[in-house]
């Protein structure tokens, strides 16, 4: 039994490879019932919601490989380890939705052109299974301590449009049963498509500001910088600053121009602990300078030789 005592320093991440792997196996055994049930009983609003389970699937399956990586632990060639898997899964997971949702919308219009016949009765048995489905997959991710896990947390998210998804089918369903009427089908695939498309655009929003080293949403450069020179008496100015996020860790590298003080790695740890406990950021990188520095701003986008041209001029 090698593999139990490495698991224990693992904490929530094994639990939520546990948790993820479970929904993603009751999610994708229901979305094959969908898929059946959707082509048998000709009900669109089914497959919508199939289609839904199967990004749903897409997305566990992602969150649980992207949860095994960041358990992997940084080296020479990925200094910071594997942890921006899970913000690329989100990515793509996002985007796979959006196409997903438009062939939905697209087969939903031909429906509204030429109406197809539907089997009420099967659509509500597949319907409510999968409305079942959804709850446990749904209970077993929101357990715990993965609000932080942005993977984890578009999982829920997709769950949670399932089964809104389902209870559509379902009234869907009940309405075919009753009255006949068969563009309540599309009608409902459609609903279904504007819930999913509103969760996919967030979360392709959040993980594409992360992927392009944005800085964390909750974090406002110009007031961090007063902070600073506010809060710690030796700090005057502070400068050429990146804050950026890779997973759940922030990463920061600053300038600051300091009195110079009577111990150095005191002043040091003073600052680095003021991110810390403020701002949450726990990896710094701090150059501490006694004289104003020259450089401007932010030089990444500049060449060399502007850089140098630049510094000539200065002079």
């Amino acid at each position: 039994m090698p593999h139990s005592h490495h698991h224990s320093h693992a904490g929530p991440e094994t639990g939520n490879s546990k948790r993820l792997l479970w929904a993603f196996l009751v999610t994708a055994g229901f979305m094959v019932a969908e898929v059946i049930g959707g082509l048998i009983s000709g009900s669109l609003a089914l497959l919508a919601d199939a289609g839904h389970m199967l990004t749903d699937s897409a997305a566990l399956l992602m969150a649980l490989l992207a949860v095994r990586f960041a358990q992997r632990k940084p080296n020479a060639r990925h200094t910071f380890g594997y942890l921006r898997l899970t913000t690329m899964a989100a990515f793509v997971n996002a985007a796979a939705l959006l196409v997903i949702v438009l062939l939905i919308l697209w087969e939903a219009i031909q429906r509204f052109l030429t109406p197809q016949p539907v089997l009420g009765g099967t659509m509500m048995v597949i319907a409510v299974a999968g409305l079942i489905a959804n709850l446990v997959s749904f209970w077993l991710l929101h357990r715990g301590e993965e609000e932080a896990n942005i993977n984890v947390r578009a999982a829920a998210l997709h769950v949670l449009g399932d089964l809104l998804g389902s209870v559509g089918a379902i009234v869907g369903a009940l309405i075919i049963l009753y009255t006949g009427w068969t563009p309540i089908d599309p009608i409902l695939s459609v609903l279904v498509s504007c819930l999913v498309l509103r969760s996919a655009w967030g979360l392709l929003k959040e993980s594409f500001h992360e992927l392009l080293e944005g800085t964390p949403h909750e974090i406002d450069i110009a007031a961090l910088q007063k902070d600073l020179c506010g809060n710690i008496p030796e700090v005057r100015n502070v400068h050429h600053v990146h804050v950026w996020q890779i997973g759940e860790q922030r990463l920061m590298t600053l300038h600051v121009q300091v009195i110079p003080p009577h111990h150095h790695d005191a002043l040091l740890h003073s600052i680095q602990h003021y991110l810390l406990d403020h701002y949450n950021i726990g990896h710094a990188t701090i150059q501490m300078e006694y004289q104003h520095c020259d450089t401007p701003d932010c030089l990444i986008n500049e060449a060399p030789a502007a850089q140098a041209h630049a510094h000539h001029h200065h002079h």
